[in-house]
């Protein structure tokens, strides 16, 4: 058995509760709603329409820090959502705030709340799944196909639909 303080954040939480609401009942963390609301408005700069709190790159938040895992170790983004976060906190007051990365564990698609897999599916990208076959966003259909590993970015893959032909994004399951 992991022993709480040795288990990550996001393991072991019920499928329904949030990531803030796991965080907040963890005794290793402690939540400060007030910081965390500034972190839910910063945008992931890739997919603007999810936060860096929906994508689960925001970790650990305390009066003293917060914590944040890019998406990919090499992620290109990682110093702009460092900056975006700072200046969201210094806007906010919080300038003795810290920001830190961290790269162990590794983050994963787990991580990304149920939220954040919605806002995903409405701006036309797949949601991160097991399954062998993607649906697609447009139509709902199942009848896809994987067009490219490779997409928009790296964590993501290019699929096609079917049933429409419309061609969309998958988030990359990791």
């Amino acid at each position: 058995m992991i022993a709480l303080k040795d288990r990550h954040p996001g393991e072991g939480r019920d499928r329904g509760e949030t990531r803030r609401d796991f965080l907040s009942r963890d005794p290793g963390l402690r939540r400060d709603d007030d910081i965390w609301q500034v972190l839910e408005g910063v945008p992931d700069p890739e997919i603007p329409v999810v936060s860096v709190v929906d994508l689960g790159i925001v970790r650990a938040v305390t009066r003293e820090q917060v914590t944040i895992t890019p998406t990919y170790t090499g992620c290109p983004a990682t110093q702009v959502i460092e900056r975006d976060i700072r200046d969201a906190l210094d806007a906010a007051g919080y300038r003795d705030v810290a920001v830190e990365t961290v790269l162990s564990p590794p983050w994963t698609t787990d991580w990304i709340t149920e939220t954040g897999k919605a806002k995903l599916e409405d701006y036309g990208i797949a949601p991160p799944s097991t399954a062998l076959t993607a649906t697609c966003p447009q139509c709902g259909s199942i009848d896809t196909e994987e067009v490219s590993r490779f997409g928009s970015t790296p964590c993501k893959a290019q699929w096609r639909c079917r049933d429409c032909l419309e061609p969309f994004d998958r988030f990359k399951c990791h």
